[in-house]
């Protein structure tokens, strides 16, 4: 009983330290695609000077879609206020990317959409779940990753948008 609890306790300890160590690196130079099909470098999101969002989902993640439908009716205002540039970045595979400009169509999301078809940007940033979500300093530093969603997780990403820009 002693050792199954020891081994819980490591293998969360673990997942604490890959997730945290995230925190203060710059984002890797890893190739993604718009939904049109042209390859492009994320590290160009980084480095344009805005404070970033970097959003990991998919079309059969329901919580990623609640995420992405909740901070809908506050990115206009975080545009203005925090100068915040969000990209949505699905990790559906080449066979189901048909389904996303739809149902961004159909959510009326206006957010940059690029794809991670085959998970090289994952892997880069060493993350098992989504929803997942990072915020970019204008340097392109993580300086915030969050996993999992649940109402309200957007003020607290709201919260961090603040303290970076000082409001």
């Amino acid at each position: 009983m002693k050792k199954a609890l020891l081994l819980t306790i490591a293998a969360l300890f673990a997942f604490s330290l890959a997730t945290f160590a995230q925190e203060g690196k710059s984002i890797p130079s890893v190739e993604v695609k718009t939904l049109d099909g042209q390859t492009l470098d994320i590290r160009q999101y980084a480095e344009d000077g805005k404070i970033t969002i970097l959003s990991f989902w998919a079309t059969w993640c329901s919580p990623c879609k609640k995420e992405l439908d909740a901070i809908a009716d506050l990115y206009g205002f975080w545009q203005e206020e925090y100068d915040a540039e969000l990209v949505a970045i699905t990790i559906d595979t080449q066979r189901a990317l048909a389904k996303v400009k739809p149902m961004v169509e159909s959510k009326g999301w206006t957010y940059t959409i690029l794809s991670d078809p085959n998970q090289q940007l994952r892997n880069a940033l060493n993350f098992q779940t989504i929803p997942q979500t990072f915020v970019l300093d204008k340097e392109g530093n993580i300086v915030y990753n969050h996993n999992g969603y649940v109402p309200g997780d957007e003020y607290e990403l709201e919260d961090k948008l603040k303290e970076l820009t000082g409001k």
